[in-house]
């Protein structure tokens, strides 16, 4: 019964999620790229009066600071030291010390694929270091690690289940087999991984292929690439279908279905397997008009009528009834698939070899094939209203069709030009 249980991979380097990178250039933009602190004075009357209008919408209220700080071009250097109150010593009092920020410039930040630019002014007096350049993921992370408390829930951020430092990712959940089940093929007795087992595998590989150069006191550079690596098998395990580059692919060629393609589209799990799924008890087929059927009946092929059942109870008085459709079995029309005894016992029916044998008593469930006048529900899709779904009387016919009477298409909307319900 237990669908397991998550492991972890503890990752030699921090990495980018790739799904929180719009929120991340948020939060860069929002801090200081040297001090990490918020842009704005968070005691002054501006984050004051954005705190308070956005109170119970966090969303909103981060991108107001995103706004406000939309003009500034350096740390807020020493604005607002005149504010810093005094405690009767004289001294500056540290609880109530206004945030005066380091007065350093501060960099622009676009997204390219899954890294992220910045560019510092050409007046800026960066020492040793280029004026744009890729920014790390370790040192976004260092970044976000340094924000204050208070300031992360300015930005709306809960600190007890989600600082701005939880968008970089030093720790990679392991899903348990559930959700990446190899398939086994019987006649060689091998197996083939999942998609996503075989990218853990990936990351594994290249995790401890940087730990272990770390370890040996390899050159940055090196350093650097493997940790490109490492970032570029996380983010296709997440999304395989970065802008920028190549899809990961299996030794065969065939490109690795990601977490988000897993999730997202037609064939997805929302709207392929949460909002619309097969159900048992139903047929679809494609529609074809038939005047001959009264209006409240629906032709039904013979195959299907053959497939889906209805279980009728063994009374006295449909007794006799019911040996016959038993005694007929499975693969003639009007038949039974199985029986189910009082006693809980199931009699599948294909493999019953002497039908008329079989021993029915009053109480048992005979599953017996649909047949002419069992009520169904016809539904076409998309059901726009209450009369997409109706009740028809069964009329079993040859041919591989639903037939009906033409008199009932406007309700369903219903053509005949390929139209399937």
């Amino acid at each position: 019964e237990c669908p397991g249980h998550f492991g972890h991979i503890e990752l030699g380097a921090p990495v980018l999620h790739v799904g929180f990178l719009p929120r991340i250039l948020q939060l860069l933009r929002c801090v200081c790229f040297h001090c990490s602190r918020l842009l704005i004075d968070s005691d002054g009357p501006k984050a004051r009066r954005i705190y308070n209008k956005y109170k119970d919408n966090p969303q909103k209220r981060l991108h107001a600071f995103l706004k406000e700080r939309q003009s500034k071009t350096e740390c807020n250097g020493g604005t607002d030291l005149d504010d810093v109150k005094k405690t009767d010593d004289g001294y500056d009092d540290p609880k109530k010390r206004s945030s005066s920020g380091c007065g350093n410039a501060l960099p622009k930040y676009r997204k390219k694929g899954i890294e992220i630019h910045m560019e510092f002014p050409r007046d800026a007096n960066m020492v040793g270091e280029d004026h744009k350049k890729i920014i790390s993921a370790e040192k976004i992370y260092s970044i976000f690690k340094r924000i204050r408390k208070e300031d992360c829930e300015l930005l709306g951020f809960n600190v007890h289940f989600g600082r701005p430092d939880c968008f970089i990712l030093t720790v990679l959940p392991v899903p348990p087999p559930a959700v990446r089940p190899s398939v086994r093929f019987d006649s060689s007795g091998a197996s083939s991984s999942d998609d996503l087992t075989y990218k853990i595998a990936e990351i594994v590989k290249a995790n401890n292929a940087l730990k272990r150069q770390e370890a040996d006191g390899a050159a940055s550079h090196v350093l650097d690439t493997i940790v490109d690596v490492l970032q570029y098998q996380v983010a296709t395990l997440i999304d395989n279908e970065l802008p920028y580059y190549p899809q990961s692919t299996q030794r065969s060629g065939k490109p690795i279905k990601s977490i988000r393609q897993r999730l997202v589209g037609k064939g997805g799990r929302v709207r392929g397997n949460l909002m619309g799924k097969r159900c048992d008890f139903s047929a679809r087929t494609v529609i074809t008009a038939d005047p001959n059927l009264e209006i409240d009946q629906v032709g039904v092929p013979r195959s299907i009528a053959m497939n889906l059942t209805y279980p009728e109870r063994v009374t006295r008085f449909n007794l006799q009834k019911m040996r016959e459709l038993v005694s007929r079995g499975p693969d003639e029309h009007p038949g039974a698939k199985v029986v189910k005894k009082v006693s809980g016992t199931e009699l599948d029916l294909k493999v019953i070899q002497r039908l008329r044998d079989l021993p029915l008593e009053v109480g048992d469930i005979v599953e017996r094939h649909i047949a002419d006048g069992d009520l169904v529900l016809f539904n076409r899709q998309p059901s726009l209203h209450k009369m997409s779904f109706m009740s028809h009387k069964v009329k079993v016919l040859p041919y591989s069709t639903f037939r009906m009477n033409l008199m009932c298409t406007s309700p369903y909307n219903a053509d005949f030009d390929g139209d399937e319900m």
